[in-house]
């Protein structure tokens, strides 16, 4: 007999009002009058909440919540003046932590909101407005992914790629793509122009059509490309093991401060006695995601 799977968020959303919400982060200035923000605004005074605020009850007074993800879309709520607000409640905060979903609106988690959005009737023109694009730029966005295999998707879901990187993306078949994704990550870079180039050095058999000459490379150049491609994952991994002894340190430090902010029972601990130590978690962690 199978254990019982051990639900993540409660059976029904809850209506709760937002003075008893307790945000895990504060918004920095500078995101505050970033587009983003003023894209959410906009997309909540136009339609409203698409997508609900994620919460947990706090152990010890179940009537107060912790916010884990909306951290935006609540600040916007507030200077509306609403008071309340419908969340997801979860139940295990080690499997939803706010560290692994503050950063919003990455080019494919923008494709989920708008087709959640068209799912619930909202007009196309209605929610072109509350984006600010056109009807034409939101058809487009709303077949942002088709071409692209799902683990690819996967792979690049929270990342802030480029619309025509991902179109060189579907020009490759799925194990390319899944390539393409890897190398990405891995050098974090998400340009069209790097995108091109994984276009240009991957074999035939590998793209959905075949490459016509390009920029006048010799069929060598278009080879050692290919090989230079094959080998870069390798490269960067080794550079990594070159680094000094002190930036190695710092890249452990990061890295173990990046551990305690993805516990959010850790996160909430701070938030509540040490909200200045918190604070300066996050920039260090911020730094590294800059870096």
């Amino acid at each position: 007999m199978k254990p019982p799977v051990n639900r993540s968020f409660e059976d029904t959303s809850v209506r709760i009002p937002i003075n008893e919400i307790i945000p895990l982060k504060q918004l920095s200035p500078s995101l505050l009058k970033s587009s983003k923000y003023a894209q959410i605004a906009a997309s909540i005074e136009e339609i409203g909440i698409i997508e609900p605020p994620v919460v947990i009850r706090d152990r010890l007074q179940p009537d107060r919540f912790h916010l884990l993800d909306g951290h935006i879309r609540l600040d916007v709520l507030l200077k509306r003046g609403d008071e309340e607000v419908v969340c997801l409640v979860a139940t295990d905060d080690e499997a939803f932590t706010y560290n692994r979903r503050i950063s919003r609106l990455a080019t494919i988690q923008e494709h989920t909101m708008i087709l959640k959005a068209i799912d619930k009737g909202v007009p196309e023109d209605r929610l072109a407005r509350a984006l600010n694009i056109n009807i034409s730029s939101l058809r487009q966005k709303k077949s942002l992914l088709d071409g692209v295999c799902p683990e690819a998707v996967e792979l690049l879901k929270d990342k802030h790629v480029p619309f025509n990187t991902i179109g060189q993306l579907k020009r490759m078949k799925p194990m390319r793509q899944i390539e393409a994704a890897q190398l990405m990550i891995a050098m974090n870079k998400y340009t069209v122009t790097y995108a091109q180039s994984l276009v240009a050095a991957t074999p035939d058999t590998m793209l959905v059509k075949p490459k016509t000459k390009i920029g006048g490379l010799s069929q060598d150049q278009l080879a050692r490309m290919q090989q230079e491609a094959a080998t870069l994952e390798r490269d960067f991994k080794t550079i990594e093991q070159d680094y000094g002894t002190d930036n190695l340190e710092l890249v452990l430090t990061i890295g173990y401060i990046g551990k305690l902010l993805g516990n959010a029972r850790i996160v909430r601990y701070l938030a509540q006695f040490h909200p200045d130590i918190l604070a300066e978690f996050q920039k260090v962690t911020e730094l590294r995601k800059a870096a």
